[in-house]
Order: C-alpha cells, then structure tokens, then sequence
C-alpha cells in the first residue's frame, strides 16, 4: 500500500453531507479519548501463521487484495449487533466504488460494509473490516453515530452467512486525522484475526463536508 493511497482508503467511512441539525454534528464531532493503542497494535504485528498470499491489484485509487483467500476464511459478515450503542446493522460486502475509487459503504446510513477484499469471519489471520456512516444531512444518524462511546470489554455480535453468530470483545478505540491513519494495519490479512470498525469522527468541515478524522475500534474474538 502506498502514502498516495491513504486518502482515499481513509475516506471509505466517511459520514454524507453535514448535518443540518447542530446538536447532531456536535456530538458527533467531540473527539474520542485514544484507549488500548498498544494492545491494537500487538494484534497487528503478531503473525501466528503465514497470511494468505495476495497480488496487489488496484481498481482506482484503493488498492485490492486479488489474492485467493481459503474458503473458510472468506465467510461474509451478514449481521451485526452492539448492545452497548444499540446497533443492529445489516452488513452488505462492499469493495470499491468504480467512480470514485473509494471504499463503496452502503448508500443507506443503517447499514454497514464489510470489505469483501479482505478476511471472512473464519479467517485465522488478519483484519475483518467493517466500516459504515456517522451520519447523513438526507437521512440523520448513521449505524456507527455512536461508535465513539465504544470501550474495552464491550461486547458485540456478528451473524454470518453460514448462520453462526460470532462475539468479540472491544480491546481499543482509536482516533486519528484521516491523513493519518495506519492504513496497512486496519487492512491486514496477516496478524491475529480481529475486527475493526471504521466510521467518521473530530471535527466537522462544512468546506469539504467532511469530518477531519475517522474512529476505529478493534475487537478480538471473545
């Protein structure tokens, strides 16, 4: 993955339009106090065995793993439920959008997106992506509006394809400038398998229309 990359990557999960509604582009745009870094971190760096191999292909701006994964590892998230936000999402594969050459979330803000070039939920190694909208000036709040208030030992459940549930554990919450971004970890195939949520978050640009920074919160098998 390349710096010339990263906007675009980072800017897979960003909220729609500003909201019209000040208290809701308020909310949203209070920063998220950084927990659990070093243990997000560890799971990204530590390779119990060797990922999948993969070729970089790139559609547009965003690089795409065209590597095969294993069948079993390519199991597609179908639902998702966070108790601790009230969230219960459907969860649609998304790749890239042909137009933009961005990370394509599901144009409806209750949804969410798993990034279908990268592990299934049976995965061994690596990062299963699911990123969504904060929110939208059309439809209000975004599935991942509250993703923020996110803390370790949170839990949460995601259905799959095959029709077993899986839970995970929040181990980190992260914010960073979307410039910013360790994109190679969050996108990994390689590491211990973990899943990482992606949605928008600091401050709110009205020029652009965009918020600065994304929110990233990883969570490991419970």
């Amino acid at each position: 993955m390349t710096v010339r990359n990263r906007g675009a990557l980072a800017a897979m999960a960003a909220g729609a339009a500003a909201l019209t509604v000040a208290g809701l582009v308020a909310c949203a745009s209070r920063p998220a106090e950084t927990v659990g870094a070093a243990e997000a971190s560890a799971l990204a760096s530590a390779t119990p065995t060797p990922a999948a191999p993969a070729s970089a292909g790139t559609t547009g701006r965003v690089p795409v793993n065209t590597g095969t994964l294993p069948a079993d590892a390519t199991v597609p998230p179908t639902r998702l439920r966070v108790p601790a936000i009230g969230v219960t999402a459907t969860v649609n594969p998304v790749g890239v959008n042909a137009r933009t050459g961005e990370f394509d979330v599901p144009p409806s803000v209750d949804q969410v997106g798993w990034y279908r070039y990268g592990p299934g939920l049976e995965a061994t190694t690596g990062s299963v992506v699911i990123a969504g909208h904060v929110d939208s000036a059309e439809q209000g709040k975004g599935a991942f509006f509250r993703l923020r208030e996110l803390d370790r030992s949170d839990l949460l459940t995601v259905s799959g394809a095959d029709g077993r549930e899986r839970r995970y554990r929040v181990v980190a919450r992260e914010e960073y400038a979307k410039t910013k971004i360790p994109l190679d970890r969050y996108f990994a195939r390689d590491g211990r398998p973990r899943l990482t949520l992606i949605t928008c978050g600091g401050p709110f640009d009205p020029k652009t229309r965009h918020y600065r920074d994304n929110i990233v919160v990883t969570a490991v098998p419970a």
